[in-house]
């Protein structure tokens, strides 16, 4: 068996029991809830296998989005010039030369390039268009994008004068800032030796005394203590006056263009156009995978065969691949589809469904979504059964008459049809008709019988086979296909249901009192493992305990038969 095209199958011993372990195809209670099956890596994986075509077109879209913008964009020419920047004492090699990149891309330095240039572009765009890069501990590349190359050139020289001239500016203003500072230090210094000496004038006009000779001792030393460290301070001061500005002076002269600036050979464009375009495709399979993980996330389609089984309620014996079916062939040319392997499958699997009766047979296919690939297995079935003699009615009670236009006619009515060599009769309700009634003893409470059922009645009346076409609709309920047939099969394809459309299909079977046979699953994905097998509640333990408490029970009433009769023949067991 291949796990990958089809679950299991048991084969059936006449009427409509089937071999299916603990009976799971008689199901009573509730379904399982969505939320009992599992979202893992192999869900995933084949939620993106089933959409490879989507991601895939996403993909090239994006590459070609990323081309094209490649293309439209405007080229961009590239200048580059390199500067030579002297830098004083640091505290660790290298960085000077980092403040100077960023000094470089700030909007001071583009605003006042801006204006040399005399353009009128905004600063952030132009900050934006440059780059500075360090060479080395003295060494500053600067880069510049523009519309052509001889733009770019004036750019780039624009900003290498722009950025020097502010640097000497700034290291300028920075050693005036120290001198000021050195300069308040010796001020203070001043003042301090200025109010000594008036504390000694005001000490010599006092009348004289041992405290008056102790004070001006006092403050004679801290005058000279205080005249010693100005002279020092001033002797300091001037020396580092003098070094600060022979710093700032080696470090303003000593910067200067290293490198003019010159256009940069451009790059080529077709490793550009590459590189654009493989941009834009991982950019669109990034999309396209998000989008098809996300949906596959949050929607409800069903696609595993436990999933479809949970929400039937009913296991799913039958799982085959995809049916690829023609619009194009309408009426009796697109029987020519039933040569499709899968559609073959479909056809065997309901013929052995069907029950085993000489004349009487009924069985409805329940089309959950879309109807084409069941009227089709329907109608093979009943063109096969009428090909080996039987006769067989086809009822379509489907919108748009899907299998009754596959045998060639659509006309409401009881119909006589001929296919293939095969006599078959052709029953079509009225359009308003949205509930018929079936020729089966049953009736519906929805409905009263009229002429079309009477007339589907006696045709079913001298048939061996019954064979119908039933989707359900949740506005309209079901209880009508219990007068069209005792036993149903539901068809559903893969991806195309939700899980309440689902369940609600097969509520509305158990509520007609029509035996779910089981489910067909179309369009399966080849990477699901599952069995599609639902259990139903008194099965699996529960069952085992019932069984073994009946088997107790009997073996109680055995022995209290042998206890009376004093033993029982072999016989007798």
């Amino acid at each position: 068996m291949n796990n990958n095209d089809q679950a299991l199958i048991l084969p059936r011993s006449g009427g409509n029991s089937g071999l299916w372990p603990h009976d799971y195809a008689d199901i009573d209670g509730q379904p399982a809830d969505i939320n009992a099956g599992l979202t893992s890596l192999g869900f995933i994986r084949a939620a993106i296998r089933r959409s490879m075509w989507f991601w895939g077109a996403m993909a090239v879209i994006g590459l070609l989005i990323g081309s094209a913008l490649y293309v439209a964009l405007p080229r961009a020419y590239q200048a580059s010039t390199e500067l030579f920047l002297k830098v004083g004492p640091e505290s660790a090699p290298g960085t000077a030369i980092l403040n100077d990149q960023a000094i470089a891309q700030t909007r001071v330095v583009a605003d006042l390039a801006l204006h040399r240039l005399g353009l009128r572009q905004s600063v952030s765009s132009f900050v934006g268009s440059y780059t500075a890069t360090v060479v080395s501990d003295q060494v500053l590349l600067i880069t510049v994008n523009a519309p052509s190359s001889n733009d770019a050139v004036k750019r780039a020289s624009a900003l290498a004068t722009a950025f020097l001239h502010y640097r000497a500016n700034q290291l300028e203003a920075q050693q005036k800032r120290v001198s000021g500072l050195l300069d308040q230090q010796v001020s203070q210094a001043k003042q301090h030796v200025s109010f000594i000496s008036r504390q000694i004038s005001q000490a010599t006009t006092q009348p004289t005394s041992p405290a008056k000779r102790a004070k001006l001792s006092s403050l004679r030393t801290e005058l000279s203590r205080a005249t010693s460290d100005l002279t020092v301070l001033e002797q300091s001061v001037s020396s580092n006056r003098a070094g600060t500005q022979a710093v700032t002076a080696q470090q303003v002269g000593g910067s200067d263009v290293l490198d003019p600036a010159a256009p940069l050979p451009p790059h080529s464009r077709l490793k550009h156009l590459l590189l654009y375009g493989v941009i834009g495709l991982l950019a669109g399979l990034a999309l396209a995978l998000s989008i098809v993980v996300v949906r596959a996330l949050i929607s409800e389609r069903l696609y595993r065969r436990d999933d479809v089984a949970r929400a039937l309620g009913a296991p799913v014996k039958l799982s085959v691949g995809t049916v690829h079916l023609s619009r194009w062939l309408p009426g009796r040319h697109g029987l020519a589809a039933a040569r499709i392997t899968n559609v073959r499958r479909i056809v065997a699997y309901l013929r052995r469904v069907l029950p085993a009766r000489s004349r009487g047979a009924a069985l409805a296919v329940v089309p959950v979504d879309d109807p084409r690939a069941a009227a089709l297995s329907l109608v093979s079935l009943a063109v096969s059964c009428a090909q080996e003699g039987k006769q067989v009615v086809v009822a379509d009670l489907a919108s748009g008459t899907p299998a009754a236009g596959l045998l060639g006619t659509m006309e409401p009515g009881v119909h006589s049809v001929h296919v293939h060599d095969a006599h078959l009769v052709v029953a079509v309700p009225e359009r308003d008709d949205v509930v018929p009634v079936g020729p089966l003893g049953r009736t519906s409470p929805q409905a009263q019988r009229s002429p079309f059922s009477e007339a589907v009645r006696a045709a079913q009346a001298s048939s061996d086979i019954l064979l119908t076409l039933a989707p359900l609709d949740p506005s309209l309920g079901g209880e009508h296909l219990a007068t069209w047939a005792p036993d149903a099969v539901v068809v559903v394809t893969a991806g195309r249901s939700s899980w309440t459309k689902v369940h609600a299909v097969g509520e509305m079977i158990r509520l007609a009192q029509t035996h779910l046979v089981s489910a067909i699953l179309v369009g399966a994905d080849k990477t699901d493992e599952s069995l599609g097998v639902t259990r139903a509640p008194g099965a699996g333990r529960e069952a085992e305990i019932a069984e073994e408490s009946v088997r107790a029970n009997a073996e109680g009433s055995l022995v209290t038969v042998e206890t009376k009769t004093g033993g029982v023949q072999s016989g007798d067991r």
